[in-house]
């Protein structure tokens, strides 16, 4: 049985990454899919549906990291929001980068009040070890 919500998502989240269809093809042809630009216009408006492999695929190449709720499979309001490749790419320099937080937070104005504050590490200092190995 086909799903509607499948041609639907498929084109809105190649949008939200800011993908050609032919861009798309290109990805799936280095996954060793050869498709034609035709056939995933012919997904996008629902005339046909990917295999589950495909989808698959593309769901990797679009950041869709729920797949069940993206395509209507799980209760509405269980879906996460939609994020572009450069969208991830940001929030994974900010995870990797906690010392600059404070200063982005501040930069885009974020009320970080609701946030838990980071327990506080340890610091080590080279100078006043004492070995204690004789």
């Amino acid at each position: 049985m086909k799903n509607p919500k499948i041609a639907e998502k498929l084109k809105e989240y190649r949008k939200i990454n800011h993908l050609s269809v032919d861009e798309v093809a290109a990805y799936l042809r280095e996954k060793n899919i050869d498709v034609a630009t035709k056939t995933i216009y012919g997904w996008e408006n629902g005339q046909t549906q990917p295999s589950a492999d495909n989808l698959m695929h593309l769901c990797r190449f679009y950041n869709i990291q729920n797949v069940l709720a993206a395509f209507g499979y799980l209760p509405s309001g269980t879906e996460l929001p939609s994020l572009s490749n450069q969208e991830y790419k940001l929030i994974e320099a900010y995870r990797n980068h906690p010392d600059m937080q404070p200063a982005i937070d501040k930069l885009l104005d974020l009320n970080t009040a609701e946030t838990p504050e980071k327990p506080e590490t340890e610091t080590y200092d080279a100078d006043n070890v004492h070995n204690s190995v004789s």
